[in-house]
């Protein structure tokens, strides 16, 4: 298969600081500070305001990624948030246009590229080593981990890619968790139901052993959306690297750990290595008491879980003054780390059960990047009608915790809400286009997701399904053309109009 995606030539990005780089070249991308700021809290409140957007509390904005120059009681380490808080941000991170993204994605995952294990002395992720067993180790003191909240059940690490390897294949997986410091040597990690991970450590666990599991923090943003994939696209033993060597046409380097039998991101900023240990579990608010765990994707503040894995740390190695990438739970950087990979599995499979009708996916940001998908779908003949709902029904296979389905036609800009509302008032009748697929598995951070909340849900994590097909009946679509405009040159008129 030929590969379509971008060789390393094309893109002037391959690590954190590349990408940095490359930022501050264009206009409105990049800010930074040399203000103090406390990791606890004002950190995140500031970016917040600054361009945190998604699901955020408002006032929030769509706005550039902010680099903190001055973390107070972390002199030599920075901090950077919101690198893809901006689908037009990941496009240029991604060589790529925005409403392409999803394409990309797919013929990403059809192309893969392995990644590569390179030697100790290259890797700049290894530059400074720290190591659990000295007697000042204090991950608490050498990493500035983000209190997002003042009701947080205490810091955390929000983009560290974590990667470990089934115990009996030895296939690898690469993924995004919440990780909250507990001690100086301890992490608890939060595994979803599914998840590929929990999977490799429910098997070491049954054997009695702990899991190697290295964390990759500041790395290529390539890497940081490609761990985001979810079965079925990328099924158990699937290593998601393969799409981020992809998506730049090279592959990812690798580099075997100093303490554990696992490798890391060669390029990382700052690495933790460690072992989830087997039958420990720990209170993830053990140390504040609040009940409440961090800010997730729907905007609201996750409970804090009672009985959580425990990562044991063995060391921490890191570039000199590295830089700690972080994210907000509801940002719209969770919109796109989620959602863009979404959009590539349900154009992967709508396409392969009906080639060339649906013609784009956008994974709205109302619902995280999880809970919400347009549909844009095409009907060519009186055949195609009531093949946009089958798609929908295959959008909801290929990524399970999808809650909601719009579909609209091609006339519809599906990534302009007013657009999408304006089908939804002209081209909707709830009574007949409105359908429930009530009892099904979600996604367990939704709060509406509840006994609580509806007798009818038996248990937490499953919820009501929803199409809104907001489509045009094909022997009506004459009836429905919108009023045409005669086209001109706007910049005759207007010769700075963009």
């Amino acid at each position: 298969m030929k590969n379509t995606t971008h060789s390393k030539k094309e893109s002037p990005v391959h690590d954190l600081r590349s990408a940095i780089d490359f930022l501050q070249t264009l206009p409105g991308e990049f800010v930074e500070t040399n203000v103090e700021v406390d990791p606890e809290a004002e950190l995140s409140g500031v970016y917040r305001y600054v361009g945190a957007g998604g699901t955020c509390e408002r006032p929030t904005r769509k706005g550039p990624a902010m680099m903190f120059n001055n973390v107070k009681g972390y002199p030599g380490v920075r901090v950077v948030t919101g690198i893809l808080s901006t689908r037009e941000r990941t496009g240029h991170l991604l060589n790529c246009k925005p409403e392409k993204l999803g394409f990309l994605l797919k013929d990403s995952v059809q192309n893969p590229i392995p990644p590569v294990t390179i030697e100790r002395g290259q890797a700049v992720c290894q530059e400074v080593i720290h190591l659990a067993s000295d007697s000042d180790f204090d991950l608490r003191t050498l990493l500035p981990a983000p209190t997002n909240t003042e009701e947080d059940a205490g810091p955390y690490f929000t983009m560290g890619m974590c990667y470990a390897s089934d115990p009996e294949t030895g296939e690898s997986n690469i993924t995004i968790h919440r990780l909250c410091v507990q001690s100086r040597d301890e992490l608890t990690m939060w595994l979803t139901p599914g998840r590929h991970i929990d999977a490799f450590r429910q098997k070491a666990e049954a054997a009695g052993k702990p899991l190697p599991i290295s964390i990759s923090i500041g790395v290529d943003p390539a890497i940081s959306i490609a761990a985001c994939f979810e079965p079925p696209t990328t099924p158990l033993g699937y290593d998601e690297l393969n799409v981020a060597g992809a998506l730049r046409g090279y592959p990812v380097e690798l580099v075997n750990g100093i303490t554990i039998n696992e490798k890391a991101i060669a390029h990382a900023e700052i690495v933790i290595e460690g072992e989830l240990l087997p039958n420990v579990r720990i209170r993830e608010d053990q140390n504040t008491n609040t009940g409440k765990a961090m800010p997730e994707f729907p905007g609201y503040t996750g409970e804090s879980k009672d009985e959580l894995p425990v990562i044991k740390i063995k060391a921490i190695t890191h570039r000199k003054n590295p830089i700690l990438q972080t994210t907000l739970g509801p940002s719209g950087e969770h919109v796109n780390l989620a959602g863009i990979p979404t959009e590539a599995s349900i154009l992967d499979m709508v396409e392969r059960a009906m080639p060339g009708r649906l013609l784009n996916v956008y994974a709205h940001t109302s619902g995280g990047g999880k809970l919400l998908a347009v549909l844009q779908f095409k009907k060519s003949s009186i055949n195609d009608e009531g093949r946009q709902r089958q798609a929908a029904l295959l959008a909801f296979s290929a990524f399970p915790e999808l809650k909601h389905v719009i579909l609209v036609d091609e006339d519809v800009d599906l990534f302009d809400t007013d657009d999408v509302l304006w089908a939804m008032q002209t081209r909707f009748q709830g009574d007949i286009d409105t359908i429930n697929i009530p009892g099904v598995r979600c996604h367990p951070l939704d709060p509406s997701q509840t006994p609580e909340f509806s007798p009818h849900l038996l248990q937490v994590g499953t919820s009501c399904k929803v199409i809104f097909d907001c489509t045009v009946p094909f022997h009506l679509k004459h009836h429905f053309e919108r009023s045409k405009f005669k086209k001109v040159d706007v910049k005759r008129f207007l010769p700075d109009f963009k």
